[in-house]
Protein backbone atom coordinates (compact mmCIF):
# COMPACT_ATOMS: atom_id res chain seq x y z
CA UNK A 1 0.00 0.00 0.00
CA UNK A 2 1.33 3.41 -0.91
CA UNK A 3 0.26 6.80 0.30
CA UNK A 4 1.42 10.24 -0.63
CA UNK A 5 0.41 13.83 -1.07
CA UNK A 6 1.51 15.73 -4.13
CA UNK A 7 0.25 19.31 -4.01
CA UNK A 8 1.87 22.61 -4.92
CA UNK A 9 0.40 26.05 -4.26
CA UNK A 10 1.82 29.26 -5.68
CA UNK A 11 0.74 32.91 -5.64
CA UNK A 12 2.66 35.10 -8.01
CA UNK A 13 2.66 37.17 -11.17
CA UNK A 14 2.60 35.82 -14.70
CA UNK A 15 5.96 36.44 -16.36
CA UNK A 16 4.49 36.31 -19.87
CA UNK A 17 1.22 35.74 -21.69
CA UNK A 18 0.11 32.12 -21.78
CA UNK A 19 1.75 29.98 -24.48
CA UNK A 20 -0.50 27.41 -26.18
CA UNK A 21 1.05 24.64 -28.28
CA UNK A 22 -0.72 22.10 -30.46
CA UNK A 23 0.08 18.42 -29.95
CA UNK A 24 0.43 15.76 -32.64
CA UNK A 25 -2.60 14.05 -31.09
CA UNK A 26 -4.73 17.11 -31.88
CA UNK A 27 -4.90 18.37 -28.29
CA UNK A 28 -3.43 21.54 -26.89
CA UNK A 29 -1.17 22.34 -23.95
CA UNK A 30 -1.04 25.68 -22.13
CA UNK A 31 2.17 26.78 -20.42
CA UNK A 32 2.45 29.53 -17.83
CA UNK A 33 5.46 31.01 -16.09
CA UNK A 34 4.77 32.39 -12.61
CA UNK A 35 7.23 34.48 -10.59
CA UNK A 36 7.21 34.50 -6.80
CA UNK A 37 9.30 37.05 -4.94
CA UNK A 38 10.83 37.01 -1.51
CA UNK A 39 13.13 39.41 0.24
CA UNK A 40 15.35 39.15 3.28
CA UNK A 41 18.07 41.10 5.01
CA UNK A 42 21.56 39.70 4.49
CA UNK A 43 23.03 39.08 7.95
CA UNK A 44 26.57 39.98 6.83
CA UNK A 45 25.93 43.19 4.87
CA UNK A 46 22.65 44.26 6.46
CA UNK A 47 21.26 44.99 3.00
CA UNK A 48 17.91 43.87 1.68
CA UNK A 49 18.15 41.08 -0.91
CA UNK A 50 15.33 40.40 -3.37
CA UNK A 51 15.02 36.95 -4.92
CA UNK A 52 12.65 35.74 -7.63
CA UNK A 53 11.74 32.07 -8.13
CA UNK A 54 10.13 30.98 -11.41
CA UNK A 55 7.50 28.22 -11.58
CA UNK A 56 6.31 26.45 -14.72
CA UNK A 57 2.60 25.60 -14.86
CA UNK A 58 1.12 23.23 -17.46
CA UNK A 59 -2.39 22.06 -18.34
CA UNK A 60 -3.91 19.91 -21.05
CA UNK A 61 -7.56 20.57 -19.97
CA UNK A 62 -9.40 22.01 -23.05
CA UNK A 63 -11.71 24.33 -21.09
CA UNK A 64 -8.87 25.64 -18.97
CA UNK A 65 -6.66 26.18 -22.03
CA UNK A 66 -9.48 28.28 -23.55
CA UNK A 67 -9.93 30.34 -20.37
CA UNK A 68 -6.19 30.94 -20.03
CA UNK A 69 -5.97 32.01 -23.67
CA UNK A 70 -8.54 34.72 -22.95
CA UNK A 71 -7.30 35.87 -19.54
CA UNK A 72 -3.69 34.91 -18.72
CA UNK A 73 -1.66 38.02 -19.49
CA UNK A 74 1.78 39.09 -18.34
CA UNK A 75 1.72 40.75 -14.93
CA UNK A 76 -1.59 39.26 -13.69
CA UNK A 77 -1.60 38.10 -10.08
CA UNK A 78 -2.63 34.46 -9.92
CA UNK A 79 -3.12 31.62 -7.42
CA UNK A 80 -2.40 28.11 -8.66
CA UNK A 81 -2.87 24.79 -6.85
CA UNK A 82 -1.91 21.62 -8.68
CA UNK A 83 0.47 18.69 -8.46
CA UNK A 84 4.20 18.62 -9.05
CA UNK A 85 5.49 16.65 -12.01
CA UNK A 86 9.05 16.15 -13.23
CA UNK A 87 9.55 15.21 -16.86
CA UNK A 88 12.72 13.66 -18.25
CA UNK A 89 13.78 13.64 -21.89
CA UNK A 90 16.84 13.45 -24.06
CA UNK A 91 17.49 15.38 -27.25
CA UNK A 92 18.89 13.59 -30.26
CA UNK A 93 22.68 13.59 -30.21
CA UNK A 94 22.97 14.41 -26.50
CA UNK A 95 24.42 12.06 -23.92
CA UNK A 96 22.61 13.34 -20.84
CA UNK A 97 18.98 13.63 -19.82
CA UNK A 98 17.17 16.92 -19.34
CA UNK A 99 14.65 17.52 -16.57
CA UNK A 100 11.78 19.93 -16.08
CA UNK A 101 9.73 20.24 -12.90
CA UNK A 102 6.35 21.89 -13.28
CA UNK A 103 2.98 22.29 -11.61
CA UNK A 104 0.41 20.24 -13.52
CA UNK A 105 -3.21 21.40 -13.52
CA UNK A 106 -5.54 18.41 -13.76
CA UNK A 107 -9.21 18.03 -12.78
CA UNK A 108 -9.40 18.97 -9.12
CA UNK A 109 -6.61 21.53 -9.39
CA UNK A 110 -7.36 25.23 -9.11
CA UNK A 111 -6.38 28.51 -10.71
CA UNK A 112 -7.69 31.86 -9.54
CA UNK A 113 -6.90 35.37 -10.76
CA UNK A 114 -6.43 37.65 -7.77
CA UNK A 115 -6.65 40.94 -9.65
CA UNK A 116 -8.85 42.51 -12.28
CA UNK A 117 -7.93 42.16 -15.94
CA UNK A 118 -6.74 45.27 -17.77
CA UNK A 119 -9.66 47.04 -19.37
CA UNK A 120 -12.18 45.67 -16.87
CA UNK A 121 -15.32 47.72 -16.48
CA UNK A 122 -16.56 48.93 -13.10
CA UNK A 123 -17.93 45.55 -11.99
CA UNK A 124 -14.72 43.65 -12.80
CA UNK A 125 -16.14 41.80 -15.80
CA UNK A 126 -13.62 42.11 -18.61
CA UNK A 127 -14.78 38.91 -20.28
CA UNK A 128 -18.35 37.72 -19.89
CA UNK A 129 -17.35 34.12 -20.61
CA UNK A 130 -14.92 33.67 -17.71
CA UNK A 131 -14.79 35.22 -14.25
CA UNK A 132 -11.63 37.27 -13.84
CA UNK A 133 -12.52 39.20 -10.71
CA UNK A 134 -10.98 36.75 -8.25
CA UNK A 135 -13.55 33.97 -8.45
CA UNK A 136 -12.22 30.44 -8.65
CA UNK A 137 -11.70 28.46 -11.84
CA UNK A 138 -11.30 24.72 -11.23
CA UNK A 139 -8.89 22.98 -13.60
CA UNK A 140 -11.80 21.29 -15.37
CA UNK A 141 -12.56 24.70 -16.88
CA UNK A 142 -16.00 25.35 -15.36
CA UNK A 143 -16.25 28.42 -13.12
CA UNK A 144 -16.78 27.70 -9.45
CA UNK A 145 -19.35 29.61 -7.48
CA UNK A 146 -17.72 32.79 -6.17
CA UNK A 147 -17.88 33.75 -2.52
CA UNK A 148 -19.66 37.04 -1.90
CA UNK A 149 -16.91 38.97 -0.12
CA UNK A 150 -19.07 42.13 0.15
CA UNK A 151 -21.19 40.55 2.89
CA UNK A 152 -18.39 39.83 5.39
CA UNK A 153 -19.23 41.82 8.54
CA UNK A 154 -15.68 42.97 9.34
Amino acid sequence: MSFGLNRAEVIGRLGADVTVNHLASGGRVANLSIATDESYVDKNSGERVDRTEWHRVVTFQPGLVDMLTRNARKGRLVYVAGRMQTRRWRRDGEDSDRFSTEILLVPGSRIQFLDKANGANGNGAADAQAPVDGSAIPAGGAPAQADNMDQIPF
